[in-house]
């Protein structure tokens, strides 16, 4: 993620590289007919017991799969999703991540998304808030529902940020102001890391959503697909002003996932980003053997 200074705005961009393994309708009868019909039913004797209503399952209202809002769509509310979501429930495939999917998040200061056009903050900013508990692929699901983006989409690029581990750190450096308090993610060479999670947010760029980035798988993809949202509804005007392969424009599903890694719109790093996402989309990589870790 990057930020950038715009006409005395801060403009936020995630800016990293990979973090992970790369009832009828008949007309009434007559009142004659209907007193007609009642004599003839006492006449036969009483009437059997009615036959029980057929149940129906929870997950029968529920959608399977979850696809892409239009922008500007009205987004069902995360204890909406919630309930579709757990109607059609999902074994867990990390294990690694049982402690953090249990935690819900936290809410945003309201100028989160100060960078963007005023909309983000007053309509998408105040719906973060990782409530929700659950299975990795449940939770995925959940962003997937309550930000309006294909399902399929969110598996992938979790999948290329992180393998689908909320433990994963990347973006190491040696800059300790870019990285969170007490700096306890060093490695060998001393470098902390600004990455957190299964999305792969960024530290520097999103203070305000810290620590629940890092403590909960829920509030990490919240977060992850409010910004992605903002980049589709149109709001990241300022996509604009910096260097960039082509015109920014509200509806550009791949566009808004592209510069979720490079922080610019439809560059060369962007592209390559966006191939990878694909990639993994079209394997269905989520489903193969070696992804599986319970």
């Amino acid at each position: 993620m990057m930020v950038f200074v715009i006409a005395g705005i801060t403009a936020i961009a995630n800016y990293h590289s990979l973090g992970g393994v790369l009832a009828s309708n008949s007309r009434p009868a007559s009142t004659a007919g209907r007193v007609g019909a009642v004599a003839a039913i006492r006449a036969s004797g009483p009437s059997p017991a009615p036959s029980p209503a057929p149940s129906v399952s929870p997950s029968a209202s529920a959608p399977v799969h979850f696809h892409t809002l239009p922008p500007g769509a009205t987004l069902p509310s995360g204890r909406q999703c919630a309930k579709w979501v757990r109607a059609r429930p999902k074994p867990e495939n990390k294990g690694v991540n049982v402690r953090f999917d249990n935690r819900t998040g936290q809410h945003l200061p309201s100028d989160f998304l100060a960078g963007d056009e005023p909309a983000a903050d007053e309509l998408l900013v105040p719906r973060v808030n990782g409530y929700f508990t659950g299975t990795t692929k449940e939770i995925l699901r959940w962003a997937a529902c309550k930000w309006g983006i294909n399902q399929n989409i969110v598996y992938a690029q979790a999948a290329v940020e992180s393998w689908w581990r909320q433990t994963t750190k990347g973006d190491w450096g040696t800059d300790t102001s870019a990285c969170p308090p007490g700096h306890r993610s060093l490695n060998a060479q001393g470098e902390c890391a600004q990455s957190y999670g299964i999305l792969q947010n960024r530290y520097p760029y999103e203070k305000s959503s810290w620590p629940g980035i890092r403590r909960s798988t829920a509030m990490n993809a919240d977060t992850a697909y409010a910004i992605w949202r903002s980049c589709y509804d149109g709001y990241e005007t300022w996509l604009n002003t910096v260097q960039r392969g082509t015109q920014y424009k509200a509806g550009d599903v791949w566009g808004c996932v592209g510069r979720w890694f490079a922080g610019r719109w439809r560059t060369s790093a962007a592209l390559g980003y966006i191939a990878k996402v694909k990639q993994y989309k079209r394997e269905r990589i989520w489903e193969t053997p070696d992804f599986q870790q319970p």
